[in-house]
Order: C-alpha cells, then sequence, then structure tokens
C-alpha cells in the first residue's frame, strides 16, 4: 500500500487514541450497525444520527383497548402498523374503543377487509368437565332412546369456533356479511369402557349480515349505545344418524348494545319448520329457547359474561350459563387465559335438548377475536 494512502488512516488512528472514552463511546454509528438494529424506533434515531438529523419526537403509543391492560416493559411500538392491508402511522389510532366495534369491525377504523379469520364463540379446551347428571338415555318425541349405561359424569370438552367476512360494506351503510363455523364437542375421555369416545358433537353454520347503528340513531338512556344490528342464518347438527340425530334451522335477529366495559346482545330465533317426518327434536324449541341474552363485562385483563337462553313463556326451561376468563400470562392478555365455565339447564348439546342438567368445566380458552 502506498505511504499516500497509509497517511490518512494513521491519522485518525492518532486522533481516535487522542479522544476520551466517553467521546469514542458517541462516534457516528456506520450503516451497518444501524440496519442490524431490530426495534424500528431505535433503528431511525440510528440514522438520523448518522445523517446528523435531530432525534425525531416520540412517538405516542395507541390507546390501548379496553379489557386490557398494558404490560410492563413491553417494546415500543413499530412506526407503521398494518390495518386492513394498508400501512397506517402508528400514531394514527388503529382501532375504536369500542368492544363491540372491534368485534364486528363496525366503525370505519376497525374494518380489516375479507377473509381473515378470527374467533366467534369462545373456543377452549375443558380437559374437566363434570355434570350433575349425565344423559343415559337421549331421546325424542320421534327418536327411540339409545341406551348409554357407561358414560360418565366426568369427561372433557372443547370448542372451536371461527368467523370470517365474506363481503363488506355490502347492503346498507358499513354492512358487512359474515360466515362462521362453530363445532363443541363433549369427549367421555375418563370412560375406559367404551375405549374413551364422543359422546356428542355440534356442528354450526351461519351466515350473518351485520349493519352497524348510524351515530345519530346510537344514544340510549342511562348511557348505553346501540351498536349494532344483525340477521343471521344458522344450521345445528350432531352429525349422527338415527336414532341419535338431532338438529334444527333457524333465522334470527339481534342487536347490540354497550356501555364502557359492559356489553349486552339480544337474538330471538325463528326455527325453520320441516317435514314431520324428518323432524328429529319438533320439541327442541321448548325446552331449547326462542331468546338470548348476552351479557359481557371486560375490565382490566379480567372477562365474564353471563348467557340466558328463554322460551318466552315462564317455566324453568331454557338455560343459564356463566363464563370467566383470566391470562395464563399477564403480559401476554391476548394468549392463552384460564378459562371456567358453568352452565345450568336445557340442551348443553343437542343430545341434551330436552335433558336438564348442571355442570362445571375447567380449561384454557384461545384465539381471542
Amino acid at each position: 500500500m502506498k505511504a499516500e494512502n497509509l497517511s490518512p488512516i494513521f491519522l485518525l488512528c492518532g486522533l481516535a487514541a487522542g479522544l476520551p472514552a466517553q467521546a469514542q463511546t458517541e462516534a457516528s454509528p456506520t450503516l451497518e450497525a444501524c440496519a442490524a438494529i431490530g426495534a424500528a424506533a431505535d433503528r431511525l434515531t440510528c440514522y438520523d444520527k448518522l445523517a446528523g438529523r435531530a432525534p425525531a419526537p416520540a412517538v405516542p403509543i395507541a390507546q390501548q383497548p379496553v379489557g386490557v391492560e398494558a404490560a410492563a416493559g413491553d417494546p415500543a411500538p413499530s412506526l407503521l402498523s398494518q390495518s386492513g392491508g394498508q400501512l397506517t402511522p402508528a400514531a394514527a389510532p388503529t382501532s375504536s374503543s369500542s368492544l363491540l366495534s372491534k368485534f364486528w369491525e363496525l366503525d370505519p377504523i376497525d374494518k380489516r377487509g375479507v377473509f381473515n379469520f378470527v374467533g366467534y364463540q369462545p373456543n377452549y379446551v375443558q380437559p374437566v368437565h363434570v355434570t350433575s347428571r349425565i344423559n343415559r338415555s337421549p331421546q325424542s318425541p320421534t327418536q327411540a332412546a339409545v341406551s348409554a349405561p357407561d358414560d360418565r359424569r366426568e369427561e372433557a370438552k372443547f370448542q372451536l369456533s371461527l368467523r370470517t367476512k365474506f363481503l363488506q360494506d355490502v347492503g346498507f351503510p358499513g354492512g358487512d356479511l359474515w360466515g362462521a363455523f362453530t363445532l363443541q364437542t363433549m369427549w367421555q375421555v375418563y370412560n375406559h369402557a367404551d375405549s374413551r369416545p364422543f359422546r356428542n358433537t355440534d356442528y354450526q353454520p351461519e351466515l350473518i349480515y351485520v349493519v352497524p347503528t348510524a351515530p345519530q340513531f346510537r344514544a340510549l338512556p342511562l348511557g348505553w349505545q346501540w351498536r349494532f344490528t344483525q340477521l343471521g342464518l344458522a344450521h345445528q347438527s350432531n352429525g349422527q344418524s338415527d336414532p341419535l340425530s338431532r338438529s334444527w334451522n333457524r333465522v334470527y335477529l339481534g342487536a347490540g348494545f354497550e356501555r364502557g366495559n359492559w356489553t349486552f346482545t339480544a337474538k330471538l330465533n325463528k326455527r325453520l319448520r320441516e317435514r314431520e317426518e324428518n323432524d328429529n327434536n319438533p320439541d327442541l324449541i321448548d325446552y331449547r329457547g326462542k331468546a338470548e341474552f348476552t351479557l359481557g363485562w371486560a375490565s382490566g385483563v379480567h372477562t365474564a359474561s353471563l348467557v340466558h337462553r328463554t322460551t318466552l313463556r315462564g317455566g324453568n326451561r331454557g338455560s343459564t350459563s356463566l363464563e370467566w376468563t383470566y391470562p395464563v400470562a399477564r403480559d401476554h392478555p391476548n394468549g392463552l387465559r384460564w378459562y371456567v365455565q358453568l352452565f345450568s339447564g336445557y340442551g348443553e348439546t343437542l343430545s341434551d335438548y330436552n335433558f336438564r342438567q348442571t355442570s362445571l368445566g375447567a380449561g384454557v380458552s384461545f384465539l381471542q377475536f
């Protein structure tokens, strides 16, 4: 190497040796060092320092959704966040503060496009599910009794429920068409005598059209707001052959309301008629009920819901269930959550639509919406 090429190097080395230690640590970074930084905010700061620009002002963190606590030590948010397939500045709000709007994507800011699979009904696994009575001879007015003498009161229960939006902003302003599918299974995992059979599995596909309430019509007494109206078409069956076959088709009209951390939804069911010779459970709605009301609560990291089904005729038919969840890890509230469910009444499954029982199950829930 030529001497004239070495002299600048020696000069730089001499300057570096003469600088205080603190000045060396604050020397301008290299492009390679900046590119190696993972966090977007820190990487941008490095580039600004390299270019001699003043540090960018701090970007405020978007407001946390109601019912989710900000965890201490969480990494700084990215400067860009993805919403509805488009990149938007993180400084701009990425969602509204409405629980129901987040769930059904009611407000324009919460719209996320079509064919994004999200949770619908609770998704859970209950390794332990104990009932006060087990239905060892399921029957209906048109189906003979089937004996299951070895069924145990202790079993496992799990549910998988997904939905996706098929059409966005169709029909009424902001209206969306959703498709959903829910599978619920009762598994006699502790029944060694019968080789641990699946006692009952219910399948429920749905089409749901959801219309957000226009802002001028939302306000209700006592601070409540009417957030949406929905029209649904649902089929539910247990996939069994006669005499265990149970099924029904229905349309329902529903509405959703909220006030702070509280939500309330109401549905009215209309069963679609079947030919008498094909109806496996003609008296189903006399036990399961014609209406369903759900009261939900989310505060901090706790969530709870109370679901009541009623025949609207009085009496003791229908059912009531109570659910509670809490995160397994407090710093990941949208991950696995402890899940407890208490049910009392008729129709925990289609096979048990005319059988009354009280059950308690515990496990974990997953795939929050």
